[in-house]
């Protein structure tokens, strides 16, 4: 049944892309997508979709304009070639953390690039750990959210087997759901970083709430940008007595300062997916380690073609 799929990428994650395309045994569809000299973006599909159910693989992160455009541009393309259906493969929702009117006069940016994404033509959205489960409902179609959780669980199972001085931090408290999850997958105790948002990227740590002495402390976080509350969170941590410091995190937004705080902290590893590809700097940090997620994605693509249950992949 799966030849009835075409896979697709944009620039933004094609390594990924090729991954996906290797676990499901099909080629990566042949497109074209360049910018011109004066910005604009061109797609060209290069082979016949008539009639396919098509998966367009693209995350928005840097430089996030771009790579959403090339998105809605390419499913324009798909669906003026006439594709049967287009499913846009998002392991990085962009925009996601504009997702409610924290003041006066400001827009609610992820509510329009749903909008956006749903005009161009996507008849589904499959993505992976949005920044505020709410945005779902800001569709009028299908949003399948998966959650990276099992793919970093699996590693931190297999690298601390055994031990039992574990403790899983949440670096605020609207991540308290994620990391008590993960510490109960873990059967280890959980504890939480007070801190106070003084503005946008600023963060100040204020107490912890919890024992981490003696122990090694696994921060769980959706994302990390700046690097600014988790660098913050693990002297925190150290200072009430946290014999070793790791963090993990689905995508590696990582901007500005990040990977020179990354570098001057007491973390001893950073796990991130491979929904956000690692720039060149990134990838030069030996204290930082990428686990796939291409498994994931494509056996929730082949459940979606076959129609078979998505559910069981949400743990």
């Amino acid at each position: 049944m799966l030849d009835k799929i075409k896979i697709f990428s944009g620039n933004s994650n094609l390594t990924l892309a090729m991954k996906i395309c290797d676990s499901l045994g099909l080629p990566l569809g042949k497109a074209g997508v360049r910018t011109f000299s004066d910005g604009e973006i061109m797609v060209e599909i290069c082979e016949n979709v008539r009639g396919r159910d098509v998966y367009v693989v693209q995350s928005t992160c840097a430089p996030t304009n771009n790579n959403l455009m090339e998105l809605l541009i390419m499913t324009d393309a798909l669906k003026r070639a006439s594709a049967a259906t287009i499913t846009a493969v998002i392991p990085y929702y962009g925009y996601a953390r504009q997702d409610r009117k924290a003041a006066p006069r400001t827009p609610i940016s992820a509510k329009l690039v749903a909008d956006l994404v749903t005009t161009a033509g996507v008849n589904r959205v499959v993505t992976i750990d949005l920044h505020a489960a709410q945005i779902q409902g800001f569709f009028n179609i299908p949003v399948d959210n998966l959650y990276a959780a099992p793919v970093i669980l699996n590693y931190l199972k297999e690298r601390f087997s055994g031990r039992k001085d574990l403790v899983m931090i949440s670096p605020d408290a609207g991540g308290t759901e994620r990391a008590r999850a993960c510490a109960k997958r873990l059967d280890c105790p959980m504890a939480v970083i007070d801190k106070r948002r003084t503005s946008p990227n600023v963060a100040e740590v204020m107490h912890l709430i919890g024992d981490v002495k003696g122990k090694i402390a696994i921060i769980l976080d959706d994302m990390i940008d700046t690097a600014g509350t988790l660098t913050q969170a693990a002297g925190a941590l150290k200072q009430n007595g946290a014999e070793m410091i790791y963090a993990a995190a689905t995508h590696g937004v990582l901007s500005g300062p990040a990977i020179d705080r990354l570098n001057g902290s007491v973390i001893e590893e950073v796990l991130f997916t491979d929904s956000i590809p690692l720039g060149e700097k990134a990838s030069r940090t030996s204290k930082i380690r990428v686990l796939s997620v291409a498994p994931l994605l494509a056996e929730a693509i082949r459940r979606i073609h076959e129609d078979e249950s998505v559910s069981s992949l949400f743990i």
